[in-house]
């Protein structure tokens, strides 16, 4: 029992001194793809709680630049950072271009792995590719003079940036990047023990994880957008806008060949909400899409009125016109593919001159069908309560009791049709 009690003791002297022990903490910040409104936030947000927490940031990187976001003004939010802060372009075949490379030059220590593309530095902004906010001899004269107070090695810019992007071992001859790793551990491993310059001055960085008792411990956090701004960030491009609106018509545009509004329908609202959402983000042509929807709109009446003739090849002439004038002002990197284009422009032909097409002709023939059996005698071989089958004519239908439920094996009287549901009241018993 007074062993137990001693090392009961024991346990409670020791136990705030390693409640409170600082343990140092590495925040692994995902930035992948385009730095639209959504990771531009979220990017911010998570510096500002590195340097609440005295936090090490590492920026694991994979972006051809800022969409409609400023480019400098991001990357000098990471040079001013009073925490370390790590750019590690990685995995393979991941890419550090525009706003990406100047991130590079921004941070405390750039890292890249084997097989990444880094550069070009231009367009820094996909939304506005024609030019820089600040011309390139600025931007060249901002890189040397991050280099020099952050006591790194001056990169070799020539005068005129390199036009495609240069692989990692090019990167790292440039000074462009001063280390090579091929994971997260293996860059944390290479950069613990660094003492390397920050804005609040230099900082040495302890974030090797811990393999045994005796090392210093580590936290590694590894954070990543949230499922909301997921989905935000990946409907804030020209592909996904085109799809959701493509697919989004498509569903209303069948809704049409059927009687009431159903999941097809809401499903079509939601995707063109979502797609408007992206067109706050991403620069369009009001032309383009207009001529976009109004291709399809043609291509919706033609299915109306049971043809395939002159409004389908209007409509698809304003398809196509429209697909290829929607984004015409974004960069070549993420405007629509022409495959992207030809293959919906096909898909759409058969979708509204045949698959739509044959729906409703199919509908309109089963609805003349079901005329013929108002007033005619059946029997249910299910209960309707208030659907269920009915058996008229020799064919199985769907019924609807006009009042209460009404069991299976009776026999019933067609009163009416509600869409292609037939309307169906018992019959008297005969005597």
């Amino acid at each position: 029992m007074s062993l137990f009690v001693f090392a009961a003791a024991l346990m409670l002297g020791l136990w705030p001194r390693s409640a409170n022990a600082v343990v140092p903490t590495v925040d692994v910040v995902k930035v992948d793809g385009s730095i639209d409104r959504t990771v531009a936030g979220y990017l911010e947000d998570e510096l500002a709680k590195a340097e609440a927490d005295g936090s090490t940031v590492v920026i694991q990187l994979d972006s051809a630049g800022t969409l409609d976001q400023p480019a400098v003004e991001l990357a000098k939010r990471i040079f001013d950072a009073k925490v370390p802060v790590i750019v590690w372009v990685g995995p393979a075949p991941a890419k550090a271009a525009g706003a990406g490379l100047l991130f590079m030059y921004a941070a405390s220590l750039a890292a890249v792995a084997p097989g990444v593309g880094v550069g070009p530095l231009l367009p820094l902004d996909l939304a506005t590719p024609d030019a820089p906010r600040l011309g390139t001899s600025a931007i060249r004269e901002m890189v040397i003079g991050w280099a020099a107070s952050r006591d790194k090695p001056t990169p070799v810019i020539s005068t005129v940036w390199p036009a495609a992007a240069m692989p990692a071992q090019d990167a790292l001859d440039r000074n462009v990047a001063q280390l090579e790793a091929g994971s997260v551990p293996d860059l944390l491993a290479k950069i613990d023990g660094r003492t390397v310059q920050t804005g609040s001055g230099p900082v040495t960085i302890h974030a090797k994880i811990a393999v045994n008792a005796s090392q210093q411990p580590v936290l590694v956090r590894f954070i990543d957008l949230g499922p909301v701004d997921k989905a935000l960030h990946a409907v804030a491009s020209p592909s996904a806008i085109y799809l959701l609106l493509v697919l989004g018509f498509a569903a209303l545009a069948f809704e049409l060949t059927q009687p009431g509004f159903g999941f097809a329908g809401f499903t079509g609202i939601a995707m063109i909400a979502l797609a408007v959402y992206g067109l706050t983000i991403v620069p369009s042509s009001w032309v383009g899409l207009g001529l976009l929807v109004l291709g399809i709109l043609l291509l919706t009446a033609d299915v109306m009125i049971r043809k395939l003739g002159a409004l389908t090849a209007l409509g698809l002439t304003a398809f196509i016109g429209g697909s290829l004038l929607a984004f015409g002002k974004v960069s070549d990197q993420i405007d629509l593919s022409p495959w992207l284009i030809g293959s919906f422009t096909v898909a759409s032909l058969l979708y509204y001159g045949f698959a739509l097409t044959v729906a409703v002709q199919s509908r309109e023939r089963i609805t003349s069908t079901q005329r013929g059996l108002v007033g005619l005698v059946g029997e249910t071989r299910g209960e309707l309560a208030p659907e269920g089958p009915v058996f008229v004519k020799g064919t199985l239908w769907r019924g609807r009791s006009v009042d209460e439920p009404i069991p299976p094996g009776t026999r019933v009287r067609v009163r009416g049709l509600d869409g292609l549901t037939l309307r169906v009241e018992p019959e008297p018993e005969e005597d």
